[in-house]
């Protein structure tokens, strides 16, 4: 079961209309990788402000973006989670080069499928992965960060945005 961002009570000052719109091209992105990619629904919960903790699990896969907006799209799981996609697509060997394509996969989808609304003027970098238990992404220190938390199966990934 999805869940549409409709119920996201949040004020003015936190978010403008543009990033009201970006966010949920990102979030309706998730819920259409979760759904059409294994066949399981995510649950996509309230985007929130990232303050200073690091919310990286030991697998990101990062996009960059440039065009009319630069930044940065992060997509961060644990390797069990990992493990179980691979799983739901047929995949049976867990090896770290499958754990660090599928992280990037899932990154780059997620980001295409946000750059198919938003046309060629969106253009995302091919993914790049960072892993282990506490490594540490550098966001952009001159634009908010928005988390995103997300539920599939019992696994809780993040979907990080940080865009000018």
């Amino acid at each position: 079961m999805t869940r549409s961002w409709s119920c996201l009570r949040m004020s003015e000052h936190d978010i403008a209309n543009s990033e009201t719109h970006d966010l949920q091209a990102f979030i309706d992105g998730t819920a259409h990788y979760f759904s059409h990619v294994t066949g399981h629904n995510a649950i996509v919960g309230t985007p929130y402000l990232r303050t200073d903790e690091n919310l990286t699990l030991g697998y990101t896969g990062m996009i960059g973006v440039s065009g009319t907006r630069k930044g940065f799209v992060y997509f961060t799981s644990t390797r069990e989670m990992l493990e179980n996609i691979l799983d739901a697509i047929g995949e049976t060997d867990f090896c770290d080069e499958h754990i660090v394509d599928i992280i990037g996969e899932i990154a780059n989808t997620i980001s295409g499928n946000v750059r198919s609304q938003y046309g060629k003027d969106f253009m995302i970098s091919v993914p790049a992965v960072i892993s282990g238990g506490s490594h540490k992404v550098n966001y952009p220190g001159n634009t908010a960060t928005y988390i995103i938390p997300i539920t599939w199966k019992q696994y809780q990934p993040r979907l990080m945005i940080s865009l000018e």
